[in-house]
C-alpha cells in the first residue's frame, strides 16, 4: 500500500481538480483554460466581445434598490463558477467578491458586472501561475487598502499577496472588519493581515 500510494508514482500530473499542470525542466506552469473554456460554454459566453478589465472601475456596484431583479439560481450559479475559478486567478478575485456580496439582493446592474468578468475571462482564458525551477526564495509580501471604497458599509478593502522570488504562494481579497477611520489605519489593517498571512 505504501509503494502505490506515493507522489512520485503518479508520474507527470497533468490535470487535478480542474487545475492543469503543466511540468517543465525549467519550471511549472498553471492554471483553469479548460475549466474557463467550460464555464464560457456553459453560460453562453462563447462568441461576445471582450474586455481588457474585469470590472469597471468609474462604476462602482451599488445597493440598486430600485433596479430589478434577476434570476437567483443563474446568479449564484455564475458567482460558484467564478467562485472556484479564484483558485488560480487573483485577476478576478476583487471583481468576484464584489459581485457575490449582492447574492442576496442582486440586481440587473450586478447581473451586468458578473457578465463583464465573463467577457474579460473570453480574452485571458490562459492566465495562470509560472513557478521557475531555479530562483532566489527571498520572501516578500505586498498589500494595498482602499479606504471606505464599499459604498453600503464604508468599509476598506483589503489585498495583499506574498512571494517566494517570483513564486506568487498566496493571495487575498476581503473586506475589513472594522470602519477605518483615516487611510493610514486601512492601510494598517491591511500591512497586519498580509503579515499574519506570511507568517
Amino acid at each position: 500500500m505504501h509503494d502505490k500510494f506515493q507522489m512520485i508514482s503518479m508520474r507527470e500530473l497533468n490535470f487535478f481538480l480542474s487545475l492543469q499542470v503543466k511540468q517543465r525542466e525549467d519550471g511549472i506552469f498553471i492554471n483553469q483554460y479548460k475549466y474557463v473554456a467550460e464555464i464560457l460554454r456553459k453560460f453562453g459566453f462563447t462568441d461576445v466581445r471582450t474586455t481588457s478589465t474585469p470590472m469597471d472601475t468609474e462604476k462602482p456596484l451599488l445597493k440598486d434598490s430600485d433596479g430589478d431583479d434577476v434570476d437567483v439560481h443563474l446568479y449564484r450559479s455564475m458567482i460558484g463558477s467564478l467562485m472556484y475559478l479564484t483558485s488560480s486567478r487573483p485577476d478576478i478575485m476583487f471583481a468576484v467578491c464584489a459581485c457575490a456580496s449582492f447574492q442576496v439582493t442582486r440586481k440587473v446592474s450586478h447581473s451586468h458586472a458578473v457578465k463583464k468578468i465573463f467577457t474579460y475571462l473570453k480574452g485571458q482564458p490562459k492566465l495562470g501561475h509560472w513557478y521557475p525551477r531555479n530562483y532566489p526564495f527571498d520572501l516578500v509580501a505586498y498589500s494595498d487598502s482602499d479606504y471606505a471604497g464599499a459604498s453600503l458599509d464604508r468599509k476598506s478593502t483589503t489585498g495583499g499577496c506574498p512571494f517566494l522570488g517570483c513564486r506568487l504562494i498566496s493571495w487575498q481579497c476581503k473586506k475589513q472588519t472594522v470602519v477605518a477611520t483615516s487611510s493610514t489605519k486601512a492601510e494598517y489593517v491591511a500591512t497586519a493581515s498580509c503579515c499574519g498571512q506570511v507568517l
